[in-house]
């Protein structure tokens, strides 16, 4: 699968985001080692805290499938939501919750995983690896896993 799709297939995901507060939509995709993929979208809640971010979302939907570990890319996309779909013209990544929880999954497949982060029309993209948007990250190697 192409970055190209991997971003589409977020912004599809972005479609289902439950935003009523923020009115900002995220999608996120996760490319597993077997080539299929996995998506998740932004769950807000009426107690801010209790939200739950993309990332968030399709890391815990691979977990409940036990594919944690075959985890080999991201891509995130996100934008304001309007009839017309996704607008702005920021790249959007993850905050610092979901670097930590991608994290937790970059660990324990053994990888430093490719994260594109896309602008909600999908005409920016930048790609990072984990490492750079976590330098010097705390994880399951911390604990002697």
């Amino acid at each position: 699968m192409t970055r190209k799709e991997l971003i589409e297939a977020a912004r599809a995901a972005a479609r289902n985001a439950h935003a009523p507060y923020s009115r900002f939509g995220v999608g996120a995709t996760l490319l597993m080692t077997d080539g299929s993929v996995v998506t998740g979208c932004n769950f807000e809640n009426a107690s801010y805290g209790l939200s739950l971010c993309a990332e968030t979302v399709a890391l815990a939907k691979a977990n409940s499938e036990g594919r944690l570990r075959d985890v080999a890319e991201v891509a995130v996309i996100g934008g304001t939501i309007t009839p017309e779909g996704l607008r702005g013209g920021s790249v959007v990544s993850p905050c610092g919750r979901c670097r930590q929880v991608l994290n937790e999954a970059a660990q324990l497949g053994g990888r430093d995983l490719p994260i594109h982060c896309a602008s909600a029309d999908g005409a920016h993209v930048e790609s990072y690896r984990l490492s750079e948007l976590l330098p010097h990250a705390f994880g399951p190697a911390n604990l002697g896993m």
